[in-house]
């Protein structure tokens, strides 16, 4: 009997066709004249549901599936999204944001006839209430933890108008709520498919859900509904979808992009750096007019963390539990000379504080850091009763494959100067339990920022903090003492100060090894045009256009 299809499902149909031949035969139909932006995530994606959005491999397609009450700009700035407006109260403990009254929820069968129906305050309740319900287990709930009122915390004044209540003034409230972790979710989706609702996305965003075989290939297709337009009236998005595959090797993922199989490759691995760069982080002759590469400023710094919970019997039997190891580690190895031979100058040595480059904060002479200095690095062993790493224990550093050359760097030099350190490549799932349950006592890690503020990365190190964000359980009330009182500061120079003595207090203590302070670096097919990330390092597919195909 003859089917039929709903207006506007046609080309959502036709994605979802070439999508599951993507899956199948790894490779485009050559009849298919749609835009699809075809990107790797060599990670894999662990859920679609935006509420466990807790690294980049998640944050990116919840940022195509779904919006938030604001958004940071390319700029860096706080500005609209599914809110127009909003206003503080004079105690600033009460944030009233208006809402747009042209959003729609995707069309989904959770809907009376499969028709999206528009956004209101009551969905932002919802949202933000099931993030911090504990049934959720949401490793974002954190983020609202004794911030908001534990009482009202969340209001719909009416259907366009949302408020949220605070406990104590909190300056950069507005950051948090541009997370991923504080998407807007359709209720309906959420109460339909239950623990499904991982991989049944239903939002707001520029793209909707059109099939995920876990492992092999997501496909999103584009929101015909969505509210955004550019600047001459044409709604947004201009793609007409998105693919994301799950090949789990660098080398396959950049030889599908030198076949012209992906649109973009993010960061480069180590094995091809040199092919691609020079020393110096500039494209290669044989490369300059048939790729684009792009290197800005990125908000993620990349570190060794060690467990200094004093109450954990794995740190009472390690000689990490010492300051003065901690610290000789830091001077033991050269961080410039690593990012030269291994990073090919694509990242800043992280000699200042965990605070990287690129936020108003940073500042390495109120911030000093640690450089390669082996001598203090023996005297500090000394001190600590190891002279020439005597006796000392060797200490195991966790990792996962990707950075192993790091590690491995890290340890010979360590070896050099007494301190014995033995590598062990772990998978990144196993890496991740371990150190959200303080099994791993020193562990390979990276934090990348939510939003553009020094409190993001600080409140790492607060002790009232779960883990994560607090894998390395470190507390120190006179930290906690600044960070509380830089939460509630509005002036900007006091505010940055406090988080410089904070962040000088931490380098101090030395729980974790800052490393480096990162840049994003992709790899983007000469006919991708519209294509730009901020120092978030988010997936922007908004304005992305693909002029001709780029598939052989």
């Amino acid at each position: 009997m003859p089917v039929k299809v709903k207006p506007g499902f046609l080309r959502l149909f036709l994605l979802l066709v070439t999508g599951y031949c993507f899956l199948i035969n790894g490779c485009k139909d050559q009849t298919d004249s749609t835009s699809v932006f075809h990107y790797n995530e060599f990670t894999g994606i662990a859920s679609l549901d935006p509420a466990f959005a807790k690294n980049q491999s998640t944050m990116w397609p919840a940022h195509q599936l779904f919006n938030t009450l604001v958004e940071v700009d390319s700029q860096l700035h706080i500005v609209p999204s599914l809110a127009k407006s909003w206003e503080v109260s004079e105690n600033r403990l009460i944030y009233t944001f208006h809402l747009r009254n042209d959003v729609f929820f995707h069309d989904d069968a959770a809907f009376e006839n499969g028709r999206g129906r528009k956004l209101n305050a009551n969905d932002i309740v919802f949202s933000f209430s099931r993030l911090i319900d504990k049934k959720l287990a949401s490793p974002g709930a954190w983020i609202f933890n004794r911030k908001v009122d534990s009482l009202q915390p969340f209001t719909a004044v009416n259907d366009s108008v949302f408020q949220l209540k605070l406990l104590r003034p909190y300056n950069p409230v507005l950051g948090i709520l541009s997370m991923q972790y504080c998407s807007i979710v359709a209720p309906e989706a959420v109460k339909k498919y239950g623990p499904d609702f991982r991989r049944h996305p239903v939002g707001t965003g520029p793209f909707r859900f059109v099939a995920w075989e876990e492992g092999q290939a997501l496909v999103l297709g584009r929101n015909d509904h969505y509210f955004e337009k550019d600047a001459n009236g044409a709604r947004l998005p201009y793609l007409d979808g998105i693919k994301t595959t799950f090949f789990d090797s660098k080398a396959t993922e950049f030889l599908l992009f030198r076949q012209k199989k992906l649109d973009f490759v993010n960061d480069i691995d180590p094995s091809f750096k040199d092919e691609l760069l020079t020393k110096q982080g500039a494209l290669r002759k044989d490369w300059k007019g048939k790729v684009e590469l792009q290197i800005i400023p990125y908000l993620n710094v990349e570190y060794l963390g060690i467990l200094v919970d004093s109450t954990n019997a794995i740190v009472k039997a390690s000689p990490l539990r010492l300051k003065k190891i901690r610290q000789a580690v830091n001077y033991g190895f050269d961080r410039r000379k690593m990012m030269l031979y291994l990073r090919n100058s694509l990242s800043s040595p992280a000699e200042s504080g965990f605070v990287p480059m690129g936020l108003p904060s940073f500042d390495s002479t109120k911030v000093k850091g640690y450089t390669y200095d082996p001598s203090r690095s023996r005297q500090l062993l000394a001190e600590a009763g190891f002279p020439n790493g005597k006796n000392l224990p060797v200490i195991k550093l966790l990792t996962i494959a990707i950075y192993s050359d790091m590690a491995d760097f890290i340890a010979k030099q360590l070896s050099e100067i007494g301190i014995p350190v033995q590598v062990e490549t772990v998978q990144k799932a196993l890496l991740l339990e371990m150190t959200s349950n303080s099994r791993a006592l020193f562990f390979r890690a990276s934090w990348i920022a939510d939003y553009p503020d020094a409190e993001n990365y600080l409140s790492v190190f607060y002790s009232k903090n779960p883990s994560p964000p607090n894998y390395t359980r470190y507390k120190n009330p006179q930290f906690d003492a600044l960070f509380e009182k830089a939460l509630q500061e509005e002036n900007d120079s006091i505010r940055y100060s406090l988080y410089q003595q904070a962040d000088q207090l931490v380098i101090q203590d030395a729980p974790v090894v800052p490393l480096w302070y990162d840049k994003a670096i992709h790899l983007v097919q000469s006919n991708v045009n519209g294509f730009y990330a901020n120092s978030l390092n988010l997936l922007e597919l908004r304005r992305t256009k693909i002029n001709a195909s780029a598939y052989p």
